[in-house]
């Protein structure tokens, strides 16, 4: 009799003070096989975790489980399958499968790849696998000297516009908690955790439903990554900063390079690049984005709200949330939430102040942060690409003097927010930010008076959600605008820039993805598209 695969959703195992993870996780384990044999009268084999979730939102704490297993495809079963495609919990199991595509006429040269983030990263793995013998070009440095410029940053305030938080190898994200929470649903996210995984990143990646790797460790994962596409053959160029795109030729580094396939993986911040392309006569469209602040809470205190009694116990672990309020079709919300994590420094322009959230892998900090964001839409701003880029600019060189003009970043509590004043010493919670660089200012006139206004609305709905959240000891520092592309580079079917063929734009720069999982999967799409249309050149080079 043939064997399937099912998974069961929804096991829900309460929290007991006392209890470990694996106890939690055989009792999942025990109650999925319990309803398996009890709706297919078949006995399940092989189970194992597919998902695992911590609910919290009603006053008890449980954890849900996903949880997948084998079984015969007894005459029972079939018939429910046939009838609905899944009855009850049980639902049929499938692992994702990544197509490997392959064009007719090859390529003339080597693919290139413009950016060494998530997108660019993914699609030049998947290319070098299949012998295209990828050549990656990124504007900022390797890991090693990318940390050694990030935390001269810090310290001292000089900053490196090609190799810091936002440019460099791994991209944003290698400066980051490292989350790997997406909403797009695309099977191929399961073949990035896994890729992840042999990279290195812990395998509770592949189950959580909050996935974090953590900056420390993300950092060697790229490095692997790295070495893995040399060792397959592909190259990968650092400081080159791709220029002067025509023609199928562009220049990095002052070597001009032929191409007939470019992958533009440049991220959200390579405003260079698409000042460039929209006067190439790329099409370029505005697309909504948001700006706000990063929030500061004493970790304890988000754990106790979420957790009560139960804070501190290590099968819990840290506390995480995600908030969110909506009015009259704008929205304020939380983003990027570091448990135990410290606001950065992420500027990428000079003149400009610019924050972020990162942890570590053990998230033991002190405290815990989020960017509080309010939506931005075309209208807000003129709806023209690059009026789209002038609006975020603006906002960094006012933080910029409101900061002292030093990269030090200006902070106002909420409770100064809420009333409009500004200079309240802060008390219980310390800001973060370049180990505590921030001058007292009045975030409410940085901003346009609509993103104040929601600010103010939102965080008085979120201290209704979760207690405490609107403190009005809470530190609030500014300013939060690279949360994605304020831009879209318009693309076909293809995958190819509308009237471009060949130049396949991807990631978040292109305004595709928003975060590491999602950026990615695009890249991974991308070079799917790119080897469906051409095989791999003949002979490698440039």
């Amino acid at each position: 009799m043939d064997r399937i695969r099912l998974e069961v959703p929804g096991v829900r195992v309460p929290y007991l003070s006392g209890m470990n993870g694996e106890e939690t996780d055989r009792e999942a384990v025990k109650r999925a096989a319990s309803l398996i044999r009890h709706e297919t009268g078949a006995a399940a084999e092989n189970l194992k975790i597919a998902r695992k979730a911590i609910d919290a939102r009603r006053g008890g704490i449980v954890f849900v489980y996903t949880v997948y297993g084998e079984t015969e495809a007894g005459p029972k079963l079939t018939s429910k399958l046939k009838k609905s495609g899944e009855e009850g919990k049980i639902r049929l199991h499938s692992e994702p499968v990544l197509e490997r595509p392959r064009g007719g006429a090859p390529l003339n040269h080597r693919p290139v790849i413009a950016g060494f983030g998530p997108a660019g990263m993914f699609a030049g793995l998947l290319l070098a696998e299949e012998g295209y013998s990828p050549l990656i070009l990124e504007r900022g440095g390797p890991v090693e000297e990318r940390t050694a410029a990030v935390e001269r940053f810090v310290k001292d305030g000089i900053l490196d516009p090609d190799c810091n938080i936002q440019f460099g190898a791994g991209g944003a994200g290698t400066f980051s908690d490292g989350k790997l929470t997406t909403r797009i649903g695309d099977p191929l996210t399961a073949w990035v955790l896994k890729t992840l995984c042999d990279l290195g990143a812990p395998e509770d990646i592949l189950y959580k439903s909050k996935p974090h790797v953590g900056t420390d460790i993300l950092r060697d994962v790229v490095k692997r990554a790295d070495e893995k596409i040399r060792s397959l053959g592909g190259e990968i160029r650092y400081h080159a900063p791709v220029r002067d795109l025509r023609g199928g030729r562009l220049t990095a580094a002052g070597e001009e390079i032929p191409f007939d396939a470019l992958i533009l993986a440049t991220g959200h911040s390579a405003r260079d690049t698409v000042g460039e392309l929209i006067s190439a006569g790329f099409a370029v469209e505005a697309k909504p984005f948001s700006v706000g602040v990063r929030a500061e809470h004493l970790q304890k205190d988000i754990d106790e709200a979420l957790f009560h009694e139960h804070a501190g116990d290590p099968l819990l672990g840290r506390g995480e949330y995600q908030l969110s309020h909506r009015r009259d079709g704008r929205g304020c919300y939380t983003f990027c939430m570091c448990p135990g994590g410290v606001v950065v420094p992420s500027a990428s322009e000079e003149g400009g102040v610019v924050t972020n959230g990162m942890s570590c892998r053990a998230r033991d900090g002190v405290n815990a942060n989020a960017a509080v964001c309010v939506s931005v839409h075309p209208e807000d701003f003129g709806s023209d690409p690059r009026s789209a880029i002038a609006f975020q600019r603006e906002l960094e060189r006012a933080a910029f003097a409101a900061g002292g003009k030093n990269y030090d970043a200006p902070c106002q509590t909420v409770g100064d927010l809420m009333s409009g004043r500004h200079g309240t010493e802060y008390s219980r919670i310390v800001p973060t930010y370049r180990n505590g660089r921030v001058v007292p200012a009045d975030l409410g006139t940085l901003f346009p008076p609509f993103v104040t206004e929601m600010l103010r609305e939102g965080l008085a709905e979120f201290g209704k959600k979760l207690r405490g959240y609107d403190d009005p000891a809470v530190p609030l520092t500014g300013v939060e605008t690279r949360t994605s592309s304020p831009v879209r580079i318009l693309r076909g079917e293809d995958g190819c820039a509308l009237g471009h063929p060949g130049i396949y734009p991807c990631g978040e720069g292109a305004g595709y993805a928003g975060g590491i999982v999602s950026a990615a999967v695009d890249g991974i799409r991308t070079a799917q598209k790119l080897m469906a249309a051409r095989s791999p050149a003949r002979r490698t080079g440039k």
